[in-house]
């Protein structure tokens, strides 16, 4: 399903029966009410002059009646400032996503509810999603949604590792950005959930940015070849990992949970145009309230 196409479709139809609301329906219906209690007042002259509450109440009913917006248009054009707020909200400043798998683990959970900034990244046209105004870049550490570049109408958030023009190289399940080790500290017991297996959660510093990862021992680091959905011809594989040159306006993305993630080691890179947004905060997660706020 194309939601932003369909919400782009219902503005639009809504929006037309909005104006024509304002400009025609409306008022033809004002006139034809004036008429209705024009002929009332004609009828009931003397009662009204007398100023009798139940005659003047019926006048002013019939006027109401008259005037009143059939089911039709309060179902188009009544509708349209409250779908016309969600289409800008959504299209051009946030959208809530759900994290539908564990592939972000220790950093984002399964049922996780997210927002993300639409307008980072800069301003794009909603269903083309072609950038209209460019505002800035993702960095390295961001954490990105993007349109899964083996299927466009599939969304995937993923973790900003490798910028236009970095050497990311996996060796050994720790990153090297331009032949510069990014640190990995401590290490703790994480237990995924959902898999009830247990991950080694540590600290990883990607540039000037900290964040969790999870690494599974039980995986090793380099990637099976049946298991690369597209190989691209910037990326060498080896016995302990891979190596890759990122091209110029693309990124390279890999999962927080390094051993159980689909990433840019299985499709390759993600072009700027691609990206949706920059996500900020869980504003929600119904199995665990206490996820809510925001995450590095």
């Amino acid at each position: 399903m194309n939601f932003p196409l369909i919400l782009l479709i219902l503005t639009l139809v809504t929006g037309v029966f909005w104006v024509l609301e304002k400009k025609r329906f409306l008022p033809e219906r004002k006139a034809r009410a004036e008429e209705i209690a024009r002929e009332f007042e004609a009828d009931n002259r003397e009662a009204i002059d007398r100023g009798e509450k139940s005659v003047i109440d019926e006048r002013n009913d019939l006027y109401a009646k008259a005037v009143r917006q059939p089911w039709w248009l309060e179902y188009t054009a009544g509708l349209f400032p409250v779908i016309a707020i969600v289409f800008i909200l959504r299209s051009f400043l946030f959208e809530p996503f759900r994290i539908p798998s564990g592939s972000m683990l220790p950093t984002l959970h399964v049922g996780d509810f997210i927002l993300v900034n639409k307008f980072d990244y800069g301003i794009r046209l909603p269903v083309t999603n072609t950038k209209i105004i460019p505002l800035g870049t993702p960095e390295r550490g961001d954490v990105v949604v993007f349109k899964y570049p083996m299927d466009e109408s599939v969304d995937y958030i993923k973790r900003v590792v490798g910028l236009p023009g970095d050497t990311v190289e996996y060796r050994n399940k720790v990153l090297y950005i331009n032949g510069v080790e990014q640190k990995q500290t401590g290490s703790t017991d994480f237990v995924d959930t959902h898999s009830l297996v247990t991950l080694d959660q540590r600290e990883e510093k990607l540039g000037d940015k900290e964040h969790m990862i999870a690494i599974d021992g039980r995986r090793p680091s380099w990637v099976p070849p049946q298991g690369i959905l597209k190989k691209a011809p910037e990326c060498d594989y080896n016995s302990t990992g891979f190596v890759c040159r990122v091209p110029a306006g693309h990124y390279f993305m890999m999962g927080d949970n390094r051993d159980n993630s689909e990433d840019s080691r299985y499709w390759g890179f993600v072009a700027d145009e691609n990206l949706v947004g920059r996500a900020t905060v869980i504003w929600a997660n119904f199995g665990n309230m206490g996820r809510i706020g925001s995450f590095r």
